[in-house]
């Protein structure tokens, strides 16, 4: 394998080489919880906004979907996703496509959406020291509504879109995937620890859903305000690539 200027190889979890842009955005827990949030078992998904593949492939490799697109606007992370694809051996269930998800037609209907999107608005927040995080943090090419309406296009009636994406923001989130027509019905609120407020938000949405949520308990990361040890609920995520009892659809 070899590496370009400014990259490195991280070992992540289920045994993933991830090829990791440093001038970039890299994987995180906002990554990690948004592909353990999603359960069952899926024929085709469809990310938007892949960055650097790793949701993708971990859902992969758990065997959550047999096959997915990632959309991504960046031509260097389109490439990257497809390098991470083939050195972990995934081309042929992850394809990578260079495309703005305003734009990006699939062939067919997919099953599940999901997407880490940009969660500033444009020209709002203070700028990055470099472009690529400007792109991936900023509305820069679309909006949270620009998202949310992409992946009702691409999806089945019935089918499920998962987002992560920032409480201050939350409002925006649930009005636009009710205005595209999925109806938000699981959201999961994330937090530091119990006597942090909540820096995250995981929300799931159905296309055609009838009315009504379910809201999890609160997910802290660490035991306490030291930040030092994970909670019991992030330990069994971290080791089992999946939510604990009580934050599922029923």
């Amino acid at each position: 394998m070899e590496l370009r200027e400014g990259e490195r190889v991280d070992f992540v979890n289920d045994d993933l080489e991830l090829i990791q842009d440093t001038e970039g955005l890299t994987f995180g827990t906002d990554a990690l919880l948004l592909a353990g949030y999603i359960e069952g078992r899926h024929k085709y998904g469809i990310e938007l906004g892949g960055g650097s593949g790793i949701i993708s492939m971990l859902l992969l490799t758990r065997g959550r979907i047999e096959k997915i697109t990632a959309v991504e606007v960046q031509g260097e992370y389109a490439d990257l996703i497809r390098r991470n694809a083939e050195h972990n051996r995934l081309s042929d269930r992850l394809f990578s496509v260079h495309a703005d998800v305003r734009d990006f037609v699939p062939e067919g209907e997919c099953d599940i959406v999901f997407s880490n999107p940009p969660y500033m608005k444009a020209g709002g927040g203070r700028a990055c020291d470099s472009d690529k995080k400007n792109i991936a943090r900023h509305e820069i090419n679309g909006s949270i509504y620009d998202f949310v309406r992409a992946g009702a296009r691409m999806l089945k009636y019935g089918g499920y879109m998962a987002t992560v994406y920032r409480p201050d923001r939350l409002a925006d989130l649930i009005a636009a995937y009710r205005e595209a027509g999925i109806e938000p019905k699981r959201m999961t609120l994330v937090a530091a620890n119990p006597s942090a407020v909540p820096s995250m938000v995981l929300i799931e949405g159905r296309r055609g859903g009838k009315s009504g949520m379910k809201l999890t308990r609160t997910l802290f990361i660490y035991r306490d305000g030291d930040n030092a040890e994970y909670s019991r609920d992030m330990n069994y995520i971290m080791e089992n690539g999946a939510f604990p009892k009580g934050f599922g659809k029923n």
